[in-house]
């Protein structure tokens, strides 16, 4: 929160991905326009934000590991950078570190995948699940109770 002259809280104000693009079309310099808005620019690097949100959410890698249901040694690879996971696997890790729509939705567009769509049947389970806080094995109940594919099976 940030405070006004009058010391009332005020939220804080972040543009919307169609205010940056109105404002990217009116720039008359690009690095006026990176300066400007450095802090809403997404990381280079899958390994870069995923550091980035462990940092923020205060947890390890260990406990990604473990909400996750993901093998270790391959989590770790991802975090290093040696391995790129599956939409499925990043949708497992973003469970695991308990990230929010808004926060998954955003790894999955840095790391090239499509957003989850409010439209397909497994994408809006998961979105639920999302929304409502679930762990990745309160996910998989609903899942499977869809006949749909689970989260977190270990790589093999």
């Amino acid at each position: 929160m940030k405070l006004n002259s009058d010391t009332a809280p005020v939220p804080d104000q972040t543009p919307s991905t169609l205010e940056l693009e109105h404002e990217l079309k009116a720039a008359s310099n690009i690095e006026d326009y990176f300066e400007k808005h450095s802090s809403h620019m997404l990381l280079r690097s899958l390994p870069e934000h995923l550091k980035m949100l462990l940092d923020q959410k205060g947890i390890s890698r260990a406990d990604v590991v473990r909400n996750s249901l993901l093998n270790r040694t391959y989590v770790y690879q991802i975090f290093d950078g040696r391995r790129m996971p599956s939409r499925n696997k990043l949708i497992a890790i973003a469970f695991g570190m308990r990230l929010s729509v808004e926060e998954t939705q955003a790894m999955l567009k840095l790391s090239g995948y499509r957003n989850l769509y409010a439209k397909d049947e497994r994408d809006a389970i998961l979105l639920f699940s999302l929304n409502q806080k679930m762990n990745v094995e309160e996910t998989n109940e609903l899942l499977y109770d869809h006949s749909m594919e689970i989260l977190g099976v270990p790589e093999k």
